[in-house]
């Protein structure tokens, strides 16, 4: 790694949040002279492109200046005051749990915008489009940088807006009530939320993440926090989501388009289980500690109910759409994802953030996929895609066939790849949760997790039969082309990716373990 002075890496952080929007603000300007290219939407879609490379590339030299021997410290911190009446600071910051997350955003923002700038979704001028593409970046990339309550509270919402002009002005069929469905879901429980983080703040006194982390919920009641883990969990699991407040998620990403499926599935969903992981968990444990038998419950209720709507999808004859199915898993893999935080254990939450990283790889694989299959094939529909595509995939567009077939196996968490050892140790938590719980009852959600992985493998490989290999009757020769030039471009860093983090978790895990366990030790590493 490179030595960086602590101003430079403050800078970066504060860049890579305040960039994007500094961007989103120059694309609607008109484009200068000289850089206009063939046409003004080429000019502000190329802008996107290098705007959010940009932004990629302060994150990696920020996480190449990171001081990896101490992950658990928080680095690159800034810290203003901004509303002095209510202790309001400007803080930002990252560790060994944020910064991985930082860099996701930025890699999958910036292969949607590479990808959005060979195939712009079907509406309205690209300037606004590629304006909306960046707040969007701007929000997630602040909510997994700030250290205030407040402005943690802002960003989580900032990113609403962006996504629901997405959806609702570049989306498909169906796309104005799926994007009404997604802010008012998400609306509602943030209000909820919002009064839980006013509740902690005032009851102890700062909106400050890394005091309050560290005082480790000593200056809570555990009425206050019982009420507070209440409030600030059912925000962050309507945005999880957990299932049963997961019903915007399947409309919302069936009428998206496909960069607003990747970003709403690799990064939005992850600002949910962060919260918990960030703020619910070292700030109310006690709290917590009430409610993580819940918790655990409605993850396993995911993990099957998420399973069982896959496999219905997927059954020959029930018209499933390919983008439902594949949002509908995700229900099922953040099911997982909540079950490691539920055990309060290093092992499960380190399982809950490395299955973070690996299902925004993988899914972001996969809606790229399903996104590139419609628009060869004119549908999601698997009964259509079956007849169409016949015994075809793998004649036809082999590479193709072969990536939908990988990113197929990744999810269902082939050992080797990156969905294996999250899902893993957030089982191994399960099987020893945190002093305290119930032990028997988290071993039965261990054994349903189990059989979830089952189910997902079943509809994973019966998805990968009927539209890779086996048709419902002889393909025609209809043609279907392979992987172009900038798809490849677009999804090679995630196939990449999946495979290092799979071969070699250590790297992940080196990061996210001590900031975990100083996080669970209240502060203390």
């Amino acid at each position: 790694m490179i030595d960086i002075s602590e101003s430079v890496m403050q800078f970066l952080l504060a860049f890579i949040v305040v960039g994007p929007l500094i961007g989103a603000v120059a694309a609607l300007l008109p484009a200068p002279p000289g850089l206009k290219g063939k046409s003004p939407d080429q000019a502000v879609l190329r802008h996107g492109v290098t705007v959010t490379g940009v932004v990629l590339a302060a994150a990696i030299v920020l996480t190449l200046g990171f001081d990896h021997d101490q992950p658990s410290k928080m680095q690159a911190t800034t810290d203003i005051s901004w509303i002095p009446a209510l202790d309001v600071r400007i803080h930002l910051g990252t560790d060994g749990i944020s910064l991985p997350l930082l860099v996701l955003t930025a890699l999958l923002t910036f292969l949607c915008a590479l990808y959005s700038y060979y195939k712009m979704p079907a509406g309205p001028s690209p300037k606004a489009f590629v304006a909306l593409l960046l707040v969007l970046e701007s929000g997630t990339l602040a909510t997994f940088a700030v250290l205030d309550l407040l402005l943690f509270f802002l960003a989580f919402e900032m990113v609403l807006i962006p996504m629901y002009f997405l959806i609702a002005r570049w989306g498909g069929e169906g796309r104005r009530p799926a994007a009404w469905k997604f802010i008012l879901y998400t609306l509602l429980g943030s209000v909820v939320m919002l009064l839980g983080l006013l509740l902690v703040g005032v009851k102890a006194g700062t909106f400050d993440m890394v005091a309050l982390a560290t005082d480790n919920g000593r200056g809570l009641s555990l009425s206050v926090q019982v009420i507070a883990v209440l409030a600030i969990g059912i925000g962050l699991a309507v945005k999880t989501p957990m299932w049963p407040l997961h019903s915007w998620l399947p409309d919302a990403h069936t009428a998206a388009p496909t960069v607003g499926s990747v970003l709403l599935a690799g990064v939005l969903l992850k600002m949910g289980t962060y919260g918990f992981v960030r703020i619910v968990l070292p700030i109310a444990p006690d709290g917590m500690q009430v409610f993580a038998p819940y918790l655990g419950a409605f993850a396993v209720a995911g993990i099957i109910y998420g399973s069982l709507a896959c496999l219905a999808l997927a059954r020959p004859g029930s018209k499933g759409d390919l983008k439902r199915l594949i949002a509908y898993s995700s229900v099922g893999h953040m099911g997982f994802v909540l079950l490691g935080i539920a055990t309060m254990t290093p092992t499960g939450v380190n399982g809950a953030l490395f299955a973070n990283i690996g299902h925004g790889l993988i899914t972001g694989l996969l809606f790229f996929l399903v996104g590139a299959l419609k628009d060869r094939t004119g549908t999601t529909d698997l009964d259509a895609l079956a007849q169409q595509t016949g015994a075809a995939l793998y004649g036809r567009a082999p590479r193709f066939g072969g990536l939908l077939a990988f990113a197929a196996v990744a999810s269902l968490g082939l050992p080797g790849l990156a969905g294996f050892w999250g899902e893993m140790l957030a089982l191994f938590g399960a099987f020893a949760p945190a002093d305290g719980l119930n032990r028997p009852a988290f071993l039965t959600f261990m054994a349903i997790g189990g059989l979830g992985t089952l189910l997902t493998a079943a509809y994973l490989l019966v998805v990968v039969r009927r539209v890779c290999m086996g048709g419902e009757r002889p393909a025609d020769e209809v043609k279907i082309a392979d992987v172009k030039g900038y798809e490849f471009a677009a999804w090679t860093p995630l196939v990449a990716l999946t495979v290092l983090a799979g071969l070699w978790p250590a790297v992940l895990l080196g990061l996210t373990d001590p900031a975990v366990q100083k996080l669970l030790a209240g502060g203390k590493a």
